[in-house]
């Protein structure tokens, strides 16, 4: 039979304590058996279930870590902390009736849907999607000055570039709300401003990758709208689809058109969506010059002989009937042949 192999004590192991009430004094101290006075429990009892516990902490502690940086964790995060100017915003403007059903719903049932940042250099964090949610607690804190609205519940992430975090943006208001057509066009024409993609083409193609080759096409057209007349349109997010393929072309077609539709609307801002598109719709098809009214004459009681600015001339009146016609056809061939 084998030999046992004797355990020796670690180190760190004490002798047993002396006296009546070692083992009360003695944490891990055993009742002695048959007499023999108190004992240590195992040292390597102790040592595992120390690491086992120092390795379940471990493991918890790299489990919320993952989580919270691949964003599987819900964050609460001050509001003051969130640059909200982080990304150029695709959406232009807010409709206010949304706003405010939003901003009950908040105060009635708290935050459902968390937003999206991603963590900055300086310690803060950037909004990549989720802005009306963030306006709205920032204007519920305002007004009521309620703890609850001071914070927003956030996921974390971590875009490899600039370009992901604008399709994380383009990709959620697609969903949630629709972008206009020149909304669409003008985060192309930013995106590439700001560097995040080399041209117009590959921005479009990325941003919009889900897109029908259709619907780029149609988005590419707008492009030349936000060239064209971008910081001058006060309600762009109203114009359709058919109108604006239409100014698009005007643009394209008339190398002066753009600026003196922008200097139009530069020194008169339009006060209405309406009127804006009336006036867009009116520069691209303007009315038609009124011709001037023709000169009437009447050779014979009941014919009129109208004379038109182009020279032509018309013959109405209530002796103008199918015999008339006959007669005047038969002296227009018998006057010719007579030349």
């Amino acid at each position: 039979m084998a030999k046992r192999k004797r355990l020796s004590p670690t180190p760190a192991t004490r002798a047993p304590q002396e006296g009546p009430d070692a083992a009360a004094r003695a944490p891990g101290m055993a009742a002695g058996v048959l007499g023999q006075g108190p004992r240590r429990a195992a040292p390597i009892a102790d040592v595992a279930g120390e690491a086992a516990a120092a390795s379940a902490a471990d493991e918890m502690a790299e489990a919320l870590r993952a989580a919270r940086e691949e964003g599987r964790m819900v964050l609460p995060l001050p509001l003051d902390e969130i640059d909200a100017g982080y990304l150029v915003r695709d959406r232009l403007a807010s409709d206010e009736d949304e706003m405010a059903a939003l901003m009950d719903s908040l105060r009635a049932r708290g935050q459902q849907t968390p937003i999206e940042v991603t963590r900055l250099d300086s310690g803060r964090y950037g909004l990549i999607s989720g802005w009306r949610r963030l306006t709205a607690l920032r204007r519920l804190r305002d007004e009521t000055g309620e703890a609850r609205f001071g914070t927003v519940l956030a996921l974390l992430r971590r875009p490899d570039q600039a370009a992901d975090a604008y399709l994380a943006m383009v990709e959620e208001n697609e969903i949630r709300v629709g972008l206009s057509y020149y909304e669409r066009a003008r985060i192309v024409v930013k995106a590439v401003e700001h560097g995040v993609f080399p041209d117009e083409a590959t921005a479009l193609r990325d941003l919009f990758a889900a897109a029908s080759r259709s619907r780029r096409s149609k988005i590419g057209s707008f492009l030349s709208i936000v060239h064209a007349l971008d910081g001058v349109l006060c309600f762009p997010e109203a114009m359709g689809e058919r109108a604006g393929l239409k100014l698009a072309k005007a643009i394209e077609d008339e190398p002066g058109f753009g600026p003196a539709v922008r200097s139009e609307l530069t020194a008169q801002p339009a006060a209405s969506p309406d009127e804006e598109q009336a006036r867009l719709a009116a520069a691209v098809s303007p009315p038609k010059p009124r011709r001037p009214a023709p000169t009437r004459s009447e050779p014979a009681p009941g014919i009129a002989l109208l004379s038109h600015a182009d020279g032509s001339v018309s013959i109405e009146g209530d002796r103008v009937d199918r015999a008339f016609r006959l007669r005047l056809e038969r002296w227009l061939k018998d006057d010719v042949q007579r030349r």
